[in-house]
């Protein structure tokens, strides 16, 4: 892991330029002319290795976190950070993992069906990269080009991270996920207990991060972030829309918020603990007894009372599917994800409506075995989703339900709803669409969604469902809320990851 931030500084002596776009976009931009980088002298590079001692020094002091030993610094230039980002989304195994998340963040209608996300998200890290503290090498790298006193903030933040390393070590720290694919429903459920703890610690380390990174500039006026008032309503702006950023600002919702959501909600947590508790606890504390969910970092006060959201387990669905279609993807629908799914359908005074009455939700999808070609396979229309979520009450539940069933003109060319009085009375609406049927049902607090199962095949699936969510207490399948932190993969973990393992990002910088 290289551990960084995404964050928008300008680059002497050259204008950023769109990279090509996607198949299926056009690019609304002319190619801008690119002048030479002007690299920093010999003198400027001696001061700037100097001076990793002092601002490791003062992040040191500033997150009480100790310096166990040096840390090592090198020059890189812009050719050597290319390099290292396509080689590392070669290994990188949430880089892998989103080839075949890709299709179920189109399922959702996260992405369009014709975008393609690794090219996209190849060409936002060039653009945007401004140094990086890589954990492997235990080396902090400073770019040739950017000059010194734009460097040392972001210095500040990536030396924070070589001490969040010293103290934890990053590289197991901030992966805890399961690669594998469940293919029983013990396994699903292990999946769904054991993985969703690395968004959240991706926010702790970039929120840790970014508060040093603010004092170093607080600092010369007697402040910091720990006498500031709450920045949460200035966070709001934080939206990546930047001119200077044209790839950031092309960016799907989707990868914007997975971006941003690090610093941004990250940065809001740290400060909350750092008033509430201290620097101990917010840094060397939060890094020992992480959060678990993006719940918890959107609230940071149910982390500092240890209260965790509620996680939906799985019914055995297998007995019905296998025969037909081979598990595909498991995961938590967290209160990131409906949150960037319910400001992508209702619009942001939406999801802030409908956000605060999540209640737990995971989703499950399964390949037809019927699709043998990668052509079929790579199509949206070879997996079937399964979406059960939780409300906090039966209005929210039924207001989620009709926002999604208005959007399905987003995912699919024909939709056609079944009217019928039977469909109507169970709380039950049918469609139908080029990719198969689409079931969306209010059970209570609850809402399950089928999209592409046969219809059959989707009202077993739906009473086995959400008769788990009406028979808790009974049945293997249960609502359980949590009693320590787990690990529960979310549908933008990968994304989340990815983004943020690169390096300090232009975008955040900014703010």
């Amino acid at each position: 892991m290289a551990a960084g931030l995404l964050v928008v500084l300008p680059v002497p002596g050259q204008q950023a330029s769109a990279p090509a776009p996607p198949q299926g976009q056009q690019s609304q931009q002319q190619p801008a002319l690119q002048k030479p980088d002007q690299k920093i002298t010999p003198a400027q590079a001696k001061e700037l290795f100097a001076s990793v001692d002092q601002i490791l020094s003062f992040a040191s002091k500033d997150s009480d976190l100790s310096i166990r030993h040096e840390v090592k610094r090198r020059m890189t230039n812009r050719d050597e950070v290319q390099h290292y980002i396509l080689s590392k989304m070669k290994d990188d195994k949430d880089a892998q993992r989103l080839e075949s998340s890709e299709i179920v963040l189109k399922k959702f209608g996260l992405l369009d069906r014709d975008f393609h996300l690794k090219p996209f998200i190849v060409s936002l890290l060039t653009e945007q990269i401004a140094g990086y503290y890589d954990s492997k090498s235990k080396t902090v790298n400073m770019l040739d080009w950017i000059a010194p006193d734009e460097q040392k903030p972001v210095l500040a933040h990536e030396l924070t991270h070589a001490l969040q390393d010293q103290h934890v070590d990053l590289e197991k720290w901030s992966d805890q996920s399961k690669q594998s694919i469940p293919k029983n429903v013990t396994e699903d459920n292990d999946h769904l207990g054991t993985d969703e703890a690395d968004t959240a610690r991706e926010a702790v380390a970039e929120g840790q991060a970014m508060v040093v990174f603010l004092d170093w500039g607080l600092a010369p006026k007697g402040q910091s972030l720990a006498k500031l008032p709450d920045i949460a309503a200035q966070l709001d702006d934080l939206d990546g829309d930047d001119g200077d950023s044209p790839v950031m600002k092309r960016a799907p919702l989707l990868l914007k918020e997975s971006l941003l959501f690090p610093y941004r909600e990250g940065l809001n947590f740290e400060q909350v603990v750092l008033k509430d508790q201290g620097a101990k606890e917010a840094f060397a504390g939060a890094l020992d007894r992480p959060p678990g969910t993006s719940y918890e970092i959107m609230h940071p006060r149910s982390w500092e009372r240890q209260e965790h959201p509620t996680l939906l387990t799985m019914p055995d669905i297998h007995p019905l599917i296998d025969a037909e279609y081979a598990p595909y993807d498991i995961g938590v629908m967290g209160a990131l994800d409906v949150r960037i799914l319910a400001q992508l359908f209702a619009g942001k005074a939406g999801a802030e409506e409908l956000t605060p009455q999540w209640d737990g939700g995971m989703y499950y999808a399964a390949q037809s075995r019927a699709a043998k070609t990668p052509e079929e396979k790579s199509s949206t229309k070879s997996v079937a989703l399964l979406y059960l979520s939780q409300w906090k009450s039966e209005e929210a539940a039924a207001n989620f339900a009709a926002v999604y069933a208005d959007n399905l003109k987003r995912k699919y060319i024909q939709v056609h709803i079944q009217p019928t009085d039977a469909s109507e009375a169970s709380g039950e609406s049918v469609f139908t669409t080029e990719e198969g049927p689409v079931v969306i049902a209010t059970a209570g607090r609850g809402v399950f969604i089928s999209e592409s199962f046969p219809l059959p095949l989707a009202r077993k699936l739906e009473l086995t469902m959400t008769g788990a969510l009406q028979h808790s207490a009974e049945q293997q399948a249960r609502v359980v809320m949590r009693k320590a932190p787990h690990d529960v993969p979310e549908l933008s973990e990968s994304l989340v990851r990815l983004l943020s393992s690169y390096g300090m990002m232009r975008v955040a910088l900014r703010h």
